[in-house]
């Protein structure tokens, strides 16, 4: 337990100051409903911090803005708190993405099916529907479960190339931006970023649907490979971008070649996509994913988890950006699920620290003072803790509240103003 002499609690504490917050916003939520029934949002920005739960936020705060200062990404008026299970009570990220995109629980590793392995209509498909315009942009594959999960239909997140392929055929996502250039290219042909590069030679083409970027040139998309290209390509086209073989990091054991240092930026990608997407009078549905968040996290690398985390709130302070001029807009920052156990504790040279990866990572300076603090982890998977979500924007009042993570959908079709089937 954190000693109240620092200001600052242990998770346990934050989550139960959190609880009592959401308690009041839940008490109005009535009358939230009633208000924002006479507004929609024209552009939702959804972020997902991969594994990202309440305490790596914390940490993330204490380490870029320190003890009474905001990330962009807390600095939200609304505030709700989401059960993470799937149909078991520990989720993975595409059981977690198809509850968030097509209000369902389902079983780990299913991208857009339902637990009865059938097709489920996801929110973007649904905006899409609108006339809006749809964008994905990961520091993972492109075709990972997250993204996968707003715009594409397989019973296992493994089938990549076939995700790609409905990306360009079936949903027609306009904005993709992403690691994962490994699926778009058949086995035998490299494409951008050669086969078996040094920081990983396990890396290699290994795509089963023919040669995806060809297709999707053929298709109308402008295809860019690095960060130049990308901010020249026309605004209110398609646009594809893959920025690497697999992940635009390299998460290994601590201190064993982890790296986290993406050839494009997600502020940088963030920012194109909003530049692209909102030149469509009807709107735009874009969602952000920070994947390295939990792959370091998975690693028990607590110096890489806070460095993507505050790569992500950059992401978000330029979406509040935009937001602030464009006051139809949404915005959101939630998690999938929480990864490792993370707590955050003081320094102290008697506390057990655990062994091999689980040891204690830090100190960390805790910013604008002389204090600091320690990463202790529980364990290099998943966990059943509960991950909170901010919100701002119209239709933000919908999200305050203790709900399931199949609820995020429907209060998005709500804010949207999307007419469900019955």
């Amino acid at each position: 337990m954190l000693k109240s002499r620092f200001g600052w609690k242990s998770s346990a504490i934050g989550i139960t100051a959190a609880a009592l917050v959401i308690a009041s916003f839940t008490a109005a939520h009535d009358d939230n409903e009633a208000a924002a029934a006479s507004k929609q949002a024209k552009n939702v920005i959804l972020f997902v911090g991969d594994g990202m739960g309440t305490a790596q936020r914390d940490a993330i705060r204490l380490a870029t803005v320190g003890e009474n200062g905001q990330l962009a990404m807390d600095d939200m008026p609304y505030l709700g708190l989401i059960h993470t299970s799937s149909t078991t009570p520990v989720t993975d990220s595409a059981a977690a993405a198809t509850a968030f995109a097509s209000g369902v629980k389902t079983y780990n590793g299913a991208v857009g099916m339902d637990a009865n392995k059938k097709s489920v209509k996801t929110i973007m498909e649904y905006a899409k529907e609108m006339g809006k315009s749809t964008g994905l942009v990961t520091t993972s594959q492109i075709t990972d479960a997250t993204p996968a999960a707003f715009a594409s239909h397989v019973e296992d997140r493994g089938k990549q190339s076939d995700i790609a392929l409905q990306y360009l055929t079936k949903s027609k996502v306009d904005v993709l931006l992403g690691g994962g250039e490994d699926f778009w290219y058949p086995a035998g042909q490299p494409g951008g970023f050669k086969d078996g590069q040094p920081d990983d030679p396990s890396e290699k083409s290994k795509g089963t649907q023919g040669n995806l970027v060809d297709k999707a040139k053929s298709l109308g998309y402008a295809y860019v490979k690095n960060t130049t290209d990308m901010k020249k390509a026309k605004n209110g086209g398609k646009l594809l971008g893959l920025f690497a073989n697999e992940e635009m990091f390299q998460q290994r054991p601590e201190g064993e070649g982890d790296i986290y240092n993406p050839v494009v930026s997600l502020p940088d990608m963030t920012k194109k996509a909003i530049e692209s997407l909102s030149a469509n009078k009807k709107g735009f549905f874009l969602m952000v994913e920070e994947e390295a968040t939990d792959e370091m996290a998975h690693q028990n690398n607590a110096k890489l988890t806070i460095k993507a985390g505050q790569q992500l709130d950059q992401s978000v302070r330029i979406a509040k950006n935009f937001a602030a001029s464009h006051p139809d807009t949404l915005v959101l920052v939630l998690a999938d699920h929480e990864t490792g156990g993370f707590s955050i504790e003081e320094v102290d040279a008697n506390d057990e620290s655990g062994d091999a990866i689980s040891k204690e990572d830090g100190p960390f300076a805790i910013a604008k003072s002389k204090m600091n603090f320690v990463v202790d982890w529980t364990t290099s998977g998943h966990t059943a803790v509960d991950v909170p979500v901010t919100v701002t924007g119209t239709g933000a009042e919908l999200f305050s509240g203790v709900y399931e993570n199949t609820g995020i959908f429907t209060r998005l079709a709500q804010a949207m103003g999307v007419k469900l089937p019955k």
